[in-house]
């Protein structure tokens, strides 16, 4: 199928440009591969213009041209119609352009408000004036309702208040071309609707987004046109009101996608976890953060654990796999056997395959070569190793096949650094580690994050298959979607408790949406009961 598009034609280089930004023939190449392939982007003034395309399409890559972080082989940048030079970030905050990344760009160690105003931060007399930028800062949080805590430290937030705290930044540098890399990967669908509004509101003030989601329904309900990308290559811009979801779809992957997940009905059978009055005390504040929970997975079935971020899901997850200590009283049952205090090493070994929330911090080391992450946890097999030796061929031939099966695209194949992979393809990498590795119990957190459609419904096929072939499934999604359509069971997480437990075929999103939000809770539901 081709959908490949003529490139728009060049405007003429005036002060009348139509376009507050162009991009004109962008080239970029790394090692092995052509991340942009002569790509032409022009973004008009008070527009939403959305960046579609695969994994490694080259969308972040062509953003990252515009900020100044990567210089282009070829092509040339056009702003109100005069090129321009961008060498680095501050060429291009000067320029009034602000990016919010995929990867966040924040100092662990540093609270909030310091990440907000790292590099402009106000002073007086060689004195830090903090107390005006910590009250902009709140008033920015509060007109946009991203509600943050400007005190935190970055490394005990959540994945969702950092990604606010990127938005806040940029926010807070009144740019007036701001780019979102996948702004809501890991928003909930309330901070999802909340920041389509903003965008939209941001573009009727007169700023110009680009905007780069593989979020279909996002684009076509915040975006006036759309650009597509392929393989590095150009495809198309399309007016968004002139097109559906699945022709921007078909764009995208050269093929018809399917976005409903086919499966039959569960047969669940022996339980696999049970996890008996798990307490889990918060990193954040006094408060637990998840407060005597109790429920169970069994094979062939998969359990969702639903909830807005923040709720306490993170930390049942990290007590699960050993990442953080349970309270004493606690018990985590894995095929009857107690694994409570058991290492994280022996816990893989013995049947749990996790897939991280953050793949950066907890999933890859990043430094490291494609290959030598996919085997992170069976280097020490006696496939991988003899005589204390690691096996190199057997390592390569192994991470190979992973990376035909999964479709992992990377310039250098299996000595590809992890860093400079695409953040889906980085994605890709850690579910075929964890899903082809042996496993009883298939911890899944936030699994298509970051992935395009394609992508998504290949590995939705794969956690289906898990599943079938005898494994439980326990996923942690904050995407609805998702939720509905991969679920056999639905349990609903609101401050450190199970609150409802749902079949997903006589459920509603706006019931589910009740229970997250703390406005209903099932009689009886408390966190210390048993959800079987």
């Amino acid at each position: 199928m081709d959908n490949t598009r003529k490139a728009p034609s060049p405007a003429p280089e005036t002060e009348g440009s139509p376009y507050v930004i162009e991009m004109r023939g962008i080239t970029k190449v790394f090692p092995g591969i052509v991340a942009n392939d002569n790509i032409t982007l022009q973004l008009k003034r008070g527009e939403i213009h959305a960046l579609l395309g695969e994994n490694g399409a080259g969308k972040s890559t062509l953003m990252s041209v515009l900020f100044g972080l990567y210089q282009p082989e070829q092509g040339e940048i056009y702003k109100d119609g005069k090129k321009v030079v961008i060498n680095n970030p501050n060429d291009a905050n000067a320029l009034g352009i602000g990016m919010v990344h995929q990867h966040f760009k924040l100092v662990d160690v540093f609270s909030v408000l310091d990440n907000i105003i790292l590099g402009i931060e106000p002073a007086s007399l060689g004195f830090l004036r903090k107390k005006e930028a910590r009250q902009k800062v709140l008033d920015l949080s509060k007109n946009y309702g991203l509600n943050v805590d400007p005190d935190a430290l970055v490394e005990d937030i959540t994945v969702g208040m950092q990604q606010r705290t990127e938005i806040l930044k940029m926010l807070y540098r009144e740019n007036e071309i701001l780019i979102f890399d996948e702004p809501t990967a890991v928003l909930t669908p309330q901070e999802i609707t909340e920041l389509m509004n903003i965008m939209k509101g941001l573009a009727a003030e007169g700023k110009s987004i680009l905007f780069i989601s593989h979020k279909l329904n996002e684009i076509m309900e915040v975006a006036d046109r759309c650009t597509v990308l392929r393989k590095g290559k150009y495809v198309g811009t399309v007016n968004v009101s002139d097109v559906t979801k699945e022709d921007l779809s078909a764009m995208m992957v050269g093929r018809d996608v399917k976005f409903a997940v086919d499966k039959e009905d569960a047969k669940p059978a022996e339980t696999i976890l049970d996890v008996k009055n798990l307490t889990v005390k918060s990193k954040l504040h006094r408060k637990n953060a998840v407060s005597d929970v109790s429920l169970q997975v069994r094979v062939g079935e998969i359990v969702c654990i639903a909830g807005i971020d923040g709720n306490g899901q993170s930390e049942f997850v990290a007590a699960l796999t050993g990442l953080q200590k349970a309270e004493p009283g606690a018990q985590i049952l894995l095929c009857g056997e107690d694994v409570t205090k058991k290492t994280i090493r022996y816990k893989n070994t013995h049947g749990i395959s996790h897939i991280p929330e953050d793949r950066h911090k907890h999933g890859l080391v990043l430094d490291y070569t494609l290959q030598e992450n996919i085997v992170l946890q069976r280097y020490f097999e006696v496939e991988f190793q003899k005589y204390g030796f690691i096996r190199f061929d057997k390592v390569r031939a192994y991470a190979d096949s992973l990376i035909e099966r999964f479709d992992i695209r990377s310039g250098q194949g299996a000595d590809t650094i992890a860093r400079s992979m695409s953040g889906g393809n980085q994605q890709k990498a850690i579910i075929a580690r964890e899903m082809d590795r042996a496993h009883k119990l298939l911890v899944a957190v936030q699994p298509t994050r970051g992935l395009d459609v394609g992508a998504i419904e290949f590995i939705h096929e794969q956690i289906v298959a898990t599943r079938d072939a005898g494994s439980a499934v326990l996923l942690i999604s904050l995407e609805l979607d998702e939720v509905m359509n991969l679920s056999d069971r639905i349990l609903v997480m609101y401050e450190g408790e199970i609150t409802g437990e749902f079949d997903p075929k006589t459920t509603s999103v706006e019931e589910l949406g009740l229970y997250m939000a703390g406005a209903k809770r099932q009689n009886g539901q408390k966190g210390g009961e048993n959800h079987a």
